[in-house]
């Protein structure tokens, strides 16, 4: 009996050894991926990048100015011809 509980012993510390490496494994993984995370946030923020709300606002602000410049031109060119009628006219 007693050469039986020996290989168990060894057994259940073999295993207790493996389940605190793979432990450990995932605690080493955790911290790796947390540093590289923070490593490539550092990166991106010195790379003076916008945020996707930043440049979806800026492009409808360039859309609507884009939009009011041609009124304007319309406008204007309305305008010249009254102009230019009133003046064929005088």
């Amino acid at each position: 009996m007693r050469h039986e509980s020996r290989p168990n012993r060894f057994l259940d510390e073999f295993a207790r050894v493996m389940t605190d490496a793979a432990g450990a494994t995932q605690g080493v993984r955790r911290e790796a991926e947390t540093f590289f995370r923070s490593q490539g946030e550092r990166m991106m923020s010195q790379l003076d990048l916008v945020q996707r709300e930043e440049f979806e606002a800026v492009r409808e602000m360039a859309s609507k100015a884009r939009a009011e410049n041609e009124a304007l031109k319309a406008r204007i060119a309305a305008l010249e011809a009254k102009i230019s009628g009133q003046s064929n006219q005088s």
